[in-house]
Formats: structure tokens, sequence, C-alpha cells
């Protein structure tokens, strides 16, 4: 099962971690991990070339442990609100994406979300 947390601050979304195989299909044939692996991906590029913001990220392809953080979403980190608004909206539209796979892959997808 993989598991996704977002983290939020004051209710902003800024990043998320993703832990563990999804188990849904073999190795190179498991289209739940692809779907995943695209969409982390797009969020990074999205942020880091398309926003041109600084995005946090380590991949552990071993583990499948994968971390993501963009601090210019929280206005502590940046003044540019478009900029934060744009940002902290992707990492929402992940969620709620994710959240919608877990209606049909449960048993190997888990999304949540903690304020830090």
């Amino acid at each position: 099962m993989t598991k996704v947390t977002f983290f939020k601050r004051n209710g902003v979304y800024y990043g998320f971690r993703e832990t563990g195989h999804t188990g849904y299909g073999e190795s190179g044939d498991d289209i739940l991990c692809s779907a995943l692996s695209a969409m982390t991906m797009l969020i990074i590029n999205t942020v880091e070339i398309s926003y041109a913001s600084d995005i946090e990220y380590t991949i552990d392809e071993e583990t499948t442990d994968i971390t993501v953080k963009c601090m210019s979403a929280l206005p502590e980190y940046s003044d540019d609100e478009k900029k934060q608004f744009a940002v902290s909206g992707l990492f929402a539209a992940y969620f709620y994406q994710l959240n919608d796979l877990t209606e049909e892959y449960y048993d190997f997808l888990e999304v949540d979300e903690i304020e830090q």
C-alpha cells in the first residue's frame, strides 16, 4: 500500500510524503504506481519550471519514499500571493485527485493530511 500524507499550515497545502509500494500490479506493470509517479513528477516540474519556485524533493527509488515541499506556497515564505495560490492550489488538486482514486483503489492507496 502507498500512503500519501499531505502537509498543511493554516489550511494551506505546501507538500506531501509518499511511502510504500501500491502492490496493485507487478513491478513495471503497476498502473496505480505509474499514475502516482506521473502525477508527482508533474507537480515537481510545474512548481519548479512553470511557477519558477524553489521546490525541495527527495526520491528514494529503492524504498519508494518521496518527500516534496514548496515553502513558497506559504505566506511567511513568499510575498507573491499569486504564486502562493498557484502552488498551494496544485498541491490541493493532487490531494483531491488522490482522494478520488482511493474510492476505487482503497486496498492500495491511503491519503491523509497533517497540519504542521
